[in-house]
Order: C-alpha cells, then sequence, then structure tokens
C-alpha cells in the first residue's frame, strides 16, 4: 500500500509580508503544503540548501523544483486553482495589476523598511537621525497609501472584487499601519483603513495567522 504524495514544502515566517501572502494565496487556491515555520536568526540548513538567499518565503515542490519569490508562489498556486478569480482583476490587466504590485514592492517598500526600522540605515543621508529620517519616510510612504485610498472608491484597488494586488499590497500596508497605530487611524483615508480592518477581520486572514513552533529536522527531535 503506498502512502499519500509528498507535500509542497513551504518555508515561512508568521509576520513576514511576503511570506503572508504567499501563505494566503496558497489558502484561497486549497492548495495543500507542508509549513514550516522559520526563525530568521537561525535558519534551517534544508532551507539555505534549496534557496541560498535565505529569505522566506521558499516553496520546494516534491519534484524539487524551488519557486524562492512571493509573487510567484502566489501565481503559482492560483494558475493551479483561483476559485475567487484574482488573477482576473474587474477593471484592470493582468499587466497592469502586476505593475501596481510592481510599484509597491519597489519603492512603497523602501520607504517602509527605513519608517519601521530607520536604525538599521545609519549610512544614508539623514540615517544620523532616527526619527527624523522615519518621519520622512513615513510621508514619502503615505503618498502611496493616498493613492491607493483614492484607487479603493469600488470596494477594492482594481474594482469591486478582490485581485491578486489587494492580497498582493495588503500585508505591507498592514506593516505600515502598525508601526504607529495611533498615527495611522488620524489619517485622512477611511476607504484605505476600511479596506485593512476588513481584511485584518476575514477568516482569509486567521487561517493563514497561527502561530506555529519553529521547524526543526527530524534529526534535531
Amino acid at each position: 500500500m503506498t502512502g499519500a504524495p509528498p507535500l509542497p514544502v513551504l518555508y515561512s515566517f508568521r509576520r513576514c509580508p511576503y511570506a503572508m501572502r504567499a501563505r494566503l494565496a496558497l489558502a484561497v487556491s486549497d492548495q495543500a503544503y507542508e509549513l514550516r515555520e522559520v526563525v530568521l536568526r537561525n535558519k534551517p540548513a534544508d532551507m539555505l540548501a534549496a534557496s541560498p538567499k535565505g529569505t522566506v518565503p521558499v516553496l520546494v515542490l516534491p519534484d524539487g523544483k524551488v519557486i524562492e519569490q512571493s509573487l510567484d508562489v502566489m501565481l503559482w498556486a492560483l494558475r493551479r486553482s483561483d476559485p475567487e478569480n484574482w488573477l482576473a482583476p474587474a477593471q484592470a490587466s493582468i499587466d497592469d495589476m502586476l505593475a501596481l504590485v510592481s510599484e509597491n514592492d519597489g519603492a512603497f517598500k523602501q520607504h517602509l523598511d527605513r519608517y519601521k526600522y530607520p536604525n538599521r540605515y545609519p549610512q544614508e543621508p539623514g540615517g544620523d537621525a532616527p526619527q527624523a529620517f522615519a518621519e520622512t519616510h513615513r510621508a514619502e510612504g503615505a503618498r502611496w497609501l493616498g493613492r491607493l485610498d483614492a484607487m479603493l472608491a469600488g470596494g477594492w484597488l482594481l474594482g469591486t472584487r478582490t485581485s491578486l494586488a489587494d492580497i498582493a499590497i495588503l500585508p505591507f500596508v498592514r506593516q505600515y499601519a502598525h508601526t504607529d497605530a495611533i498615527w495611522f487611524a488620524a489619517q485622512d483615508w477611511p476607504r484605505l483603513q476600511a479596506w485593512l480592518a476588513d481584511f485584518e477581520g476575514s477568516a482569509l486572514y486567521a487561517s493563514v495567522m497561527h502561530k506555529h513552533a519553529a521547524w526543526q529536522p527530524l534529526s534535531n527531535r
């Protein structure tokens, strides 16, 4: 009698926005996988052997193929099963949708990192004054969030239903919002704030945010 076929293995970190969006796509596509929660300061050798880049998420397929980028994990899962049509935005092409995600992952992510972790950038202009440096990058990030708020007139970024763009971008907006929740709540972004609150209150979000013990190989158990 043969056993069950092997599952894809996902190396993940619960709060990482990149890993979060990968888990969300895997969940909505109902793709079974083995979750391996990673401690970033002590990355498992198995993960580094599969992907020397050393960042999460990493999806290792049963045939040995490795998918190293979160957006590629999302696309892999949704191309297998996309029951909510995330790959078919209501009011844009898939290319336009992916371009929007690219903007988020580029300039906005840079400002977010410097707002959230200003002490990590002393070598950059203004980095020797972390508080002012953080406020500068918070303001730059706010320009992007104001644009998103305007785009949410239909309830979602690209129309009247969820698309990959919403799910790919929301974890980063969440990280920005939680950096200073009081300040974020005071901003005039009613649609953006409601969009984020609905996301954080959703069953889908709850399903991928359970806490897991750090994965260890069998030899260490």
